[in-house]
């Protein structure tokens, strides 16, 4: 009988899709909270579109500029540690290979099989190397572009959530219908973008749509309620 190939299928793009999603996040919380509590404050829209923009202007850039340097910061780290590697297994190969022997002994292997690849990777020190960054720290090698691709991302993502809140604001004139459209649009674009998140993350797509609009909603509550307070 022929067999049927096994196909693998495996979603390998999760450090865009948390990009996205943190970009994507803020940008339709920060300023959908900010018009909110605009609107308890004043009733003029173009204010509030003004503040609106500026705010997504500063806050894709911090956000972008953040991943950048968080990028920067694991693959500095990546190589930092590679250095202390290459030099242990000169320096200290016994202790080394030991450590080897316990990587794969938490798997269940014997001494007796764990020999033939202790013997194989210490005949090849790049691999040894590797091998110590990945199973004793597990720290994978960064992407060279990783960082301004990160930081390019959670920019968009952010430009692109924040202008759904401020869309109603464009839109209509009088401050509080403005807000009431914007609650409905945010909301609806906070479960879809949940929903989406949660089918490329694997968590369930109701559970996963339901918390992003709980929080875009309180944060924007919560900026409204201070708002109408303190004015």
């Amino acid at each position: 009988m022929p067999k049927t190939p096994h196909i693998e299928q495996h979603f390998t793009a999760s450090e865009t899709v948390r990009d996205v999603v943190i970009g994507m996040s803020d940008g339709l919380t920060v300023p959908f909270a900010l018009a909110a509590g605009l609107t308890g404050a004043i009733t003029q829209t173009h204010l509030i579109v003004t503040a609106g923009f500026a705010e997504i202007a500063a806050g894709s850039i911090a956000m972008g500029l953040g991943g950048y340097l968080a990028a920067r910061g694991d693959a500095e780290h990546y190589a930092h540690e590679k250095i202390r590697e290459e030099n242990e297994i000169v320096k200290m190969p016994e202790a080394e290979t030991q450590e080897v022997r316990d990587i794969f002994q938490s798997y269940g292997l014997s001494a007796e099989e764990c020999a033939t690849v202790v013997s194989s990777l210490r005949k090849r020190p790049k691999d040894w190397v590797t091998f110590m960054m990945r199973f004793e720290l597990g720290l994978e090698e960064p992407n060279p572009a990783r960082a301004w691709k990160s930081a390019l991302t959670i920019a968009c993502a952010y430009i692109v959530g924040g202008i759904i809140p401020l869309s109603a604001y464009l839109l209509l004139s009088d401050a509080h219908r403005a807000l009431r459209l914007s609650v409905v649009v945010t909301l609806m674009a906070l479960a879809v973008f949940g929903g989406i998140k949660g089918h490329f993350t694997g968590v369930p797509i109701l559970r996963s749509a339901f918390q992003t609009t709980l929080i875009g909603g309180l944060a924007a509550a919560a900026a409204f309620g201070i708002a109408r307070w303190i004015s």
